[in-house]
């Protein structure tokens, strides 16, 4: 029987199978083409493909690899060193490969490489075919063209990624090859003219800046403390409301201090009448004269007593000292709650006095000046920072709710802000100028030094 003019022909065999490499559906098909649709060009007992970025990644006949084989990690050793194209044996190895050569492949391999794309993708890689009898020198050119065809399916199912680390590596080899080629000088080299630009970039001043939450609080306050011990009937302002002074605040519970009122003033008259009765008697007896010393001290001290119940009284109504805003919580949580004296109940601020408070974290603390600039970006308006200047910065850490320590930083206000208080937001705090490097490595070198004790 007549066979087709084209079954033997070495050239329609590579048209069909760069056909199928065009054609191939996604990557491990074009892998499996490559170490398996290769013996239809040239006889072969075992193939491997491997890339740089991947290894080996291929074997004729085998369906999974398994990565930590000693067939695969002998392999992976022997690609890496082979270099320029053609047949390769034991005697071109390195005693070390060459000592294993036997154990894993026939006496005749070839090496077919495949250059990294200019975009490093694919990466640099090659196909190994071994078997027991030499290559034809008119073998190899046939099996080259058709490595070179699987690199270009190989680019055009890979897309173009110009800032990768295999594009890079391949531009840094590409410019490499034509400087050595060229025998410039090392000051012209690419290579020494970059790490110059990132040494003087490194060394390039920087503020010190660091993050921390901030918050507008108000700059002078008025706390309103409670000025007696007792049970607060109700609060008379709203949170956040406006008052002035005179206005009453919050009033206290009238019960119990009327009574304690009543009871002094009750003492107070009682020993008003024995005073007196003792004054009668002296007049038929003199010796009753003695006692009227002590009857008049306890009129004082009942005078006295008196007074200052009565003065709690008075004070049982809190009025506000000044112009402001009420700031305090909830109105409902202080209604019948008792108090102790001194307890701040709210504090009384100017809608204009107003600066920012921000809690400066151990791990960033950087030296800050009086005077250091200082930027609050609200979390209701993050484009419109509000600027200040650092007045205040705690000499001791403080306890936070969280339960982590932070230095107190107060900021006053470069500019009158129409912002109320209690907005929050992240406080951006600058320092000294620093060298871009120490910038860069202040907080790693930080770390290993508490990690490392040097």
């Amino acid at each position: 029987m007549d066979r087709h003019p084209e079954a033997s022909s070495p050239l329609a065999t590579l048209l069909d199978l760069a056909h199928r490499a065009r054609h191939a559906g996604e990557a491990v098909e074009l892998d499996f083409l490559a170490v398996n649709g290769s013996h239809a060009l040239a006889p072969y007992r075992q193939a491997a493909l491997w890339f740089e970025d991947r290894g080996v990644c291929a074997l004729s006949g085998v369906v999974q690899i398994e990565a930590n084989a000693p067939y695969v990690q002998w392999l992976n050793r022997l690609v890496a060193a082979l270099e320029g194209p053609g047949p390769v044996t034991a005697s071109d190895l390195p005693a070390e490969l060459a000592a294993e050569w036997a154990d894993w492949l026939p006496a005749y391999a070839l090496w077919l490489p495949i250059a990294a794309a200019p975009n490093g993708h694919p990466a640099r890689g090659g196909l190994l075919l071994a078997r027991d009898i030499p290559w034809l020198d008119s073998e190899q050119p046939l099996l080259s063209e058709w490595a070179d065809i699987l690199r270009h399916a190989w680019m055009a199912r890979t897309p173009p990624l110009a800032l990768s680390p295999l594009a890079l590596r391949a531009r840094l080899r590409r410019r490499r090859a034509h400087e050595a080629d060229q025998r410039l000088p090392w000051w012209r080299r690419r290579v020494p003219q970059v790490a110059l630009a990132i040494a003087a970039l490194l060394c390039v001043p920087v503020r010190l800046t660091v993050l921390a939450p901030g918050e507008l609080v108000p700059a002078n306050p008025a706390a309103i403390r409670s000025p007696l011990e007792g049970v607060i009937a109700a609060i008379d302002v709203k949170p956040n409301g406006a008052v002035k002074k005179g206005d009453p605040l919050f009033h206290f519970d009238q019960a119990q201090l009327e009574s304690r009122d009543a009871v002094a003033a009750q003492a107070l008259a009682t020993a008003e009448a024995e005073y007196r009765q003792a004054l009668q008697q002296t007049l038929a007896d003199g010796k009753s004269r003695s006692q009227l010393a002590t009857l008049q001290g306890k009129i004082e001290e009942r005078r006295a007593e008196a007074g200052f119940v009565h003065g709690q009284l008075e004070r049982s109504t809190v009025l506000a000292p000044r112009d402001g805003i009420a700031l305090f919580d909830d109105a409902g949580e202080w209604s019948g709650r008792p108090v102790g004296t001194g307890e701040r109940i709210m504090r009384i601020a100017s809608p204009n006095d107003v600066e920012i408070e921000a809690w400066l974290a151990v791990g960033d603390a950087i030296p800050l000046e009086n005077g250091a600039p200082l930027k609050l970006y609200l979390a209701s308006s993050p484009l419109d920072p509000v600027a200040a200047t650092v007045r205040y910065v705690s000499y001791e850490a403080q306890a936070r709710p969280d339960g982590s320590y932070a230095y107190r930083v107060r900021a006053k206000l470069d500019a009158d802000s129409a912002r109320r208080v209690g907005l929050k937001g992240t406080a951006k705090l600058s320092g000294a100028w620093a060298p871009l490097a120490y910038w860069i490595l202040r907080r790693p070198l930080a770390a290993i030094r508490q990690a490392l004790g040097v």
